[in-house]
């Protein structure tokens, strides 16, 4: 996708407040911190317009917007608001009542289990799952898993930052959209 002018200088300003953390969470990571980008209220702004602007252009049909526990709720809930479609939440094991459906996924650095509530999908609805971060791929595959266990549609996986070394994306079956990408993390 190509950006017109004032979301190129949205991504620009956004890129230019990234934070880095050297050695965290273990010495050979470079932590890329959108919090500390999101200290700033321009910033916020800048990166909702950009996410907003995207998503209606490339996925205007979409019943819902799904975000990952838990930097995936800052954005979602924006989206759904703005575009007054639905908000579904996708978990850590043992967040949300009801019943729900599960998947146990990968990380960097173990296991974990996402959870949604069963009856927040309906069959045939179509979705855009998005999260900060696409590392991995482990929690966005997870994640499309739970969506086509209630019976919906992903169109696509939007993350603000993708580390591209870590080549995540080749175990996603839905296009990915990331508005930053990181070479050599």
């Amino acid at each position: 996708m190509s950006f017109d002018q004032i979301d190129l200088e949205r991504l620009n300003l956004l890129k230019s407040k990234i934070g880095e953390y050297p050695d965290f969470p273990k010495k050979g990571i470079n932590f890329k911190d959108i919090f500390t980008a999101f200290r700033d209220g321009k910033v916020c702004a800048a990166t909702k317009n950009l996410v907003l602007n995207y998503v209606k252009k490339n996925h205007p049909n979409i019943d819902a917007v799904v975000g990952l526990d838990a930097r995936g709720f800052l954005f979602s809930f924006l989206i759904a608001a703005e575009m007054e479609i639905g908000c579904v939440p996708i978990r850590k094991k043992g967040k949300l009542p009801g019943k729900t459906e599960k998947v146990e996924y990968n990380l960097e650095y173990g296991t974990d289990i996402f959870e949604v509530q069963s009856d927040s999908i309906k069959p045939g609805q179509k979705v855009v799952i998005i999260d900060d971060l696409l590392a991995t791929g482990g929690s966005l595959k997870a994640a499309n898993e739970l969506i086509k266990k209630c019976g919906g549609i992903v169109e696509a996986n939007i993350v603000i930052l993708e580390l591209r070394s870590i080549n995540g994306r080749k175990n996603l079956d839905v296009p990915v959209f990331s508005f930053i990408q990181y070479a050599d993390e």
